[in-house]
């Protein structure tokens, strides 16, 4: 998975590196002049906060809107995250937002176990 985002010149970059390792705390993050990148194989922060914060059906459905062969991405809010929230962002945003790329070979197996379908709020099989 590859995490990115853009680093604005008002902003702190650890603030940034802090807001991505929040949701991804076992990223590895390089920090350049004008973006923060991070990459992990370990989902298991996030998938806690989205069904901690009951947002499954809303992650699930922008996952498989944006599903391609082998990939998907999703674009997060990177204020919420500083904040330690999962946020989905819509359009641009000021302060631009963090977008991640997972990758795998059966994508469509990969998104059901980071967000499985519900029924009533309540994950099924």
């Amino acid at each position: 998975m590859t995490i990115r985002t853009p680093l604005r010149p008002t902003e702190d970059p650890e603030k940034v590196r802090t807001a991505i390792l929040n949701l991804f705390p076992d990223a590895e993050i390089m920090i350049g002049k004008d973006e923060v990148i991070g990459k992990t194989a370990f989902l298991e922060r996030f998938m806690t906060m989205i069904r901690n914060q009951k947002i499954l059906d809303s992650i699930r459905s922008k996952l498989v809107h944006a599903m391609q062969p082998g990939i998907t991405t999703i674009s997060l809010n990177k204020q919420a995250a500083f904040a330690k929230r999962v946020s989905l962002s819509e359009g641009k945003a000021a302060l631009g937002n963090i977008e991640v790329t997972i990758e795998a070979e059966d994508i469509e197996k990969l998104i059901d176990a980071i967000a499985p379908r519900t029924v009533d709020g309540v994950e099924v099989p």
